[in-house]
């Protein structure tokens, strides 16, 4: 990183007028919020079907992974929907900025129809190879379909959450997020227990509504995140950003805009979807080759991990519209210097959150293992090996924290091959590989050996992209058209349109 990068970096944005923390932090908090949403929601879900016993739990967890996989693959291609959109307000090019906002829409309903619905019909089949119990199978496909099928409110959401990032108002989905989370808890609570409750708790049951488990809080999730998707969509198509953008104009199928999206972010989408998919695998398969309580204690280990990584996840998107901004303007040593910033605070958040899962290690495993229907042992031995595995994830926050906001950066400057090429070897060798390996090697290690494989995976993934942020081929990389090449398309296209008339 550059001399001048530093210097620009103690002193206010020249063209915000705010110091380079104001300005983060203004951005960040309600990004943070808004990531944070449907983890809450999980965790929500998760405390609530915990009350029906730990195998459900897990069932749920193995259910979202899966689905999660697929649906954040397409969430891969839509991220940098807030590339384009940040480095045309950067550029001063208000007219681009409805463009990726319709092309990220247009696109995600299409992978819905395409990949989604498909995927869906298949995941009981994709369950039976696991080897799991019966029971759990069922479950967990139960629960998988009903996100995927419903996952098209999932894309739509963050097709619009991309956009008003890009155009820093985060305020929107800040909204939309909590008002899908009081949705979630209502819906959730209602489905999971019915007419039941839960007495354990003295908390009353629902009339007349048949107590749906695991199912029901796949339908809360999906109600939810139909809220959450709503909102930011109204005022997309409200007169405001009609006014600002000329969004009702640019509504139209843009093959271009929606080539430009899949230029960037199909890498994108390669990196998120290996690395969930190796994730899935880790836990369903490697961790699941040890029982029902390792999957249990496992799961409820990865609850917190995402309380912790995903308002990371939302620092990392911040980083992305400052620096996406930054590029746009010509003013890539300013990018530097806010990523700096970013990576800074995040740092310090996830290395609290790890010394949070050390020190309470017990108690916060014991959230989800002391269920109303699960017997002391079963408890018990949830507890023992799940506070083993919050070791493991300890260790990792601040490294885990490195390498979300490098990669946001990354991201912001339309760098997404790399990252992607990066996630797709070190996942697949170190997570599935490392982790196969001590499962039939060091079996004594029991579940904790696939968790070290996974702190390897994190560790040598965010000093890859350190190096690669560092050496700043990312400089070299144009996103968006210049006016020449801007003028010719839309003159290409007018003349299409005149010659079909």
């Amino acid at each position: 990183m550059t001399h001048q990068a530093s210097e620009t970096g103690a002193s206010a944005d020249p063209a915000s007028g705010v110091g380079p923390i104001r300005e983060f932090w203004t951005l960040a908090w309600p990004t943070v919020v808004t990531m944070l949403s449907y983890t809450v929601m999980q965790f929500v879900d998760a405390v609530l079907v915990a009350q029906v016993g730990p195998v459900e739990v897990a069932a749920q967890g193995n259910g979202g992974v899966w689905s999660w996989a697929v649906i954040f693959s397409l969430v891969g291609v839509l991220s940098v929907v807030n590339t384009f959109v940040s480095q045309a307000m950067g550029a001063h090019r208000p007219h681009e900025v409805a463009r990726y906002g319709w092309a990220g829409l247009w696109l995600g309903v299409m992978a819905w129809a395409v990949v989604l619905v498909p995927v869906g019909l298949v995941m009981p089949k994709l369950f039976g190879l696991m080897g799991h119990s019966a029971h759990i199978t069922e479950l967990e496909s139960d629960y998988a379909q009903v996100l995927v099928f419903g996952g098209v409110v999932v894309i739509v959401g963050k097709a619009m959450s991309n956009f008003f990032f890009g155009i820093q108002r985060p305020g929107v989905i800040t909204v939309s997020a909590i008002a899908g989370n009081v949705v979630n808890l209502l819906v959730s609570y209602a489905l999971v227990f019915g007419r039941l409750g839960v007495p354990k708790l003295g908390l009353p049951g629902i009339p007349g509504i048949a107590p749906m488990g695991v199912v029901g809080s796949a339908l809360g999730t999906v109600a939810g995140t139909t809220v959450e998707a709503s909102i930011p969509l109204v005022v997309f198509l409200g007169g405001r950003m009609d006014r600002e953008f000329g969004v009702r104009a640019r509504w139209r199928l843009d093959v271009a805009a929606i080539r430009d999206l899949l230029r960037l972010g199909v890498p994108s989408a390669l990196q998120q979807g290996s690395e969930i998919i190796t994730w899935a695998i880790f836990m369903s398969v490697l961790v699941g080759h040890f029982g029902d309580v390792a999957l249990g204690a496992g799961w409820a280990t990865l609850r917190y991990m995402h309380l912790s990584f995903m308002p990371a996840v939302g620092f990392g998107i911040a980083v992305t519209s400052i620096v996406g901004r930054n590029i746009g303007a010509g003013r890539p040593d300013i990018a530097v210097a806010r990523a700096r910033v970013g990576l800074g605070i995040t740092m310090a958040y996830m290395g609290a959150c790890g010394v949070l899962m050390l020190v309470f290690r017990g108690p916060m495993i014991a959230l989800f293992a002391e269920g109303a229907n699960t017997s002391p042992e079963t408890a018990a031995q949830v507890v023992a090996t799940g506070s083993t595995l919050m070791v493991a994830a300890a260790f990792f926050q601040v490294f885990d924290a490195m390498g979300i906001v490098l990669l946001g950066a990354l991201r912001g400057a339309g760098d997404t091959l790399f990252p992607g090429i990066v996630t797709v070897v070190l996942s697949w060798t170190l997570i599935v590989g490392g982790g196969w390996a001590l499962v039939a090697f060091a079996p004594g290690l029991g579940p904790l050996g696939p968790w070290i494989a996974a702190s390897a995976y994190i560790v040598a993934f965010s000093l890859v992209l350190a190096v690669r942020w560092h050496r700043g081929a990312w400089r070299r990389i144009r996103v968006l058209e210049t006016p020449e090449e801007e003028a010719a398309r839309e003159a290409g296209a007018a003349a299409e349109t005149s010659s079909h008339a």
